[in-house]
């Protein structure tokens, strides 16, 4: 990777400050033995200036030290962390305009602390390998912080969906199939539609699609389901209507090359999403289903099925609508996965809109509330009520730890991408005053109520009979909050 201006000024005023501290020189002294003005070596130590080699002799002569070494691109000691994290290029990769970030003045809070900044680093790092983060963990975290930056609602991308469908005459009031998005990539954007040499081996199990842009090729897999046809296609187009060319090449991904590929595929599924699920068509069926007193799964199921048969897409749909359109700040949207015959849960999507208390994942060793409807749907005993396979349920849950309450709908079905695995997908809308006048069915009685908690280890619920672990980690904290307790009575008794 070629090194910008940018990394190499800053990693060169960095090494400055390194040798003059080492030599125990302030600014002040270097300018004297070498002639520099000292404001001028202080724009170096900042980054925003590289000297000539003329200059970089002469400072490699004061400070002890050759010309080689002076020019070399990396920090040693305390410092080395810095020179890891500017030469891997994260800071390219991020487009950190897109959270308000100016690459610039970042750069300059880094130089102007390099201690502070090399412990803050070398925290992160010990973090991430602790925990095993990989650079796509860290990529897709920064995305989802991203999306929820914006609400999860892009207006700019659903502009793009009306433009599309106006241009190509898409008819929003029927459910869109496979045929006609083909037909579109076929004759608009000279697209072959392969499903013949995608033939799942070993390894292939999981992919469902792979395109090759040379010969513009879409390789799908023919097991795929209608569903996933479409929205494989729908994708497709989202990356041909928005003129993106940096992309992961397959679906599921394997491969991407950095943030840029990522932040694409987001937005080419949202615009798949969009495309399917019309924006101002969902929004007046969702209204008209909000103002109803009593809840009915099947009428759920039945909208839901009106447009896909893929709950993740629609229930993820709902998170861009309806913080937009309803004023729904504090949701959150999870999706759980379930080996079977396995008991393990596992959280393997989540994102979050508002600050109020809602659960998080957490390590794998800990497990996930059995009292959720999202997770009771994982049992053995739901297996599909519908000919689409997809059970629907509904829960007000009341967190035991805080009283926060959520009104969660959930759906499950075998996982089309992984045998032998269930999933569910769920949002949880919160309870509050000014949530609950959105939507008049939350007090039907149809809709049963519970105490539950985050992770069996982290709940104080009572006698639960779904409990599979016991509170080991609010046990600790518990433990720790007397002790210090204690501790606090014993020093304001010595005063």
């Amino acid at each position: 990777m070629a090194l910008s201006e940018e990394q190499i000024r800053l990693i060169f005023g960095l090494k400055l400050k390194q040798l003059r501290d080492k030599n125990g020189l302030s600014l002040f002294g270097l300018a004297k033995k070498t002639g520099l003005s000292k404001s001028y070596l202080n724009e170096i130590e900042k980054g925003k200036k590289y000297p000539k080699p003329d200059k970089i002799v002469a400072l490699g002569a004061a400070l002890e030290t050759s010309f080689e070494d002076m020019v070399n691109m990396k920090l040693t000691g305390k410092m080395a962390p810095l020179s890891d994290i500017i030469l891997s290029g994260v800071l390219k990769e991020i487009p950190l305009n897109l959270f308000g970030i100016d690459e610039g003045r970042l750069l300059d809070i880094i130089a102007s602390a390099p201690d502070k900044t090399t412990t803050f680093i070398g925290t992160l790092f010990e973090i991430a390998r602790i925990r095993n983060i990989s650079r796509e963990d860290f990529f897709l975290s920064a995305l989802r912080s991203y999306q929820e930056s914006h609400q999860n609602h892009f207006t700019e991308l659903e502009a793009e969906v009306r433009a599309f469908i106006k241009r190509y005459q898409i008819d929003i009031d029927k459910k869109i199939e496979s045929i006609e998005l083909e037909e579109i990539l076929d004759e608009e954007f000279g697209y072959i539609i392969d499903y013949e040499s995608l033939n799942p081996g070993d390894h292939l199990g999981q992919i469902r699609s792979v395109f090759n842009p040379k010969e513009k090729r879409l390789m799908i897999a023919k097991e795929v389901t209608e569903t996933q046809r479409v929205f494989i296609l729908a994708k497709e187009l989202g990356y041909c209507h928005l003129e993106i060319t940096a992309r992961p090449l397959t679906f599921s991904w394997i491969k991407f090359e950095g943030f840029e590929d990522v932040l694409n595929n987001f937005k080419a599924s949202y615009f798949a999403g969009a495309l399917i699920l019309n924006e101002k068509k969902l929004v007046g069926e969702l209204k008209e289903l909000f103002t109803k007193e009593r809840w009915s799964s099947s009428e759920f199921l039945q909208l839901m099925l009106s447009y896909t048969n893929s709950a993740e897409t629609f229930f993820q749909r709902l998170t861009n609508l309806l913080p937009r359109h309803f004023g729904i700040t504090d949701m959150f949207f999870l999706r759980f996965g379930r080996r079977l015959p396995s008991s393990s849960i596992s959280l393997t999507k989540e994102y979050h809109i508002g600050s109020g208390y809602q659960p998080r994942a957490h390590q794998d060793r800990e497990h996930y509330c059995r009292r959720w409807i999202s997770t009771d749907l994982l049992s053995e005993k739901n297996s599909g009520t519908a000919k689409s396979g997809i059970t629907i349920g509904i829960q007000r849950n009341e967190f035991e730890e805080t009283g926060a309450e959520h009104l969660v709908i959930a759906a499950s079905n075998a996982d089309p991408f992984n045998k032998n695995w269930k999933r569910s997908v769920c949002i949880g809308i919160g309870m509050n005053n000014r949530q609950k006048k959105k939507i008049n069915f939350e007090s039907s009685p149809k809709i049963s109520q519970r105490v539950v908690g985050n992770t069996c280890e982290r709940c104080s619920v009572k006698d639960c009979n779904e409990r599979i672990s016991a509170p080991i980690i609010l046990e600790k904290e518990q433990t720790e909050k007397a002790i210090q307790e204690q501790v606090d009575l014993i020093l304001s008794g010595s005063n």
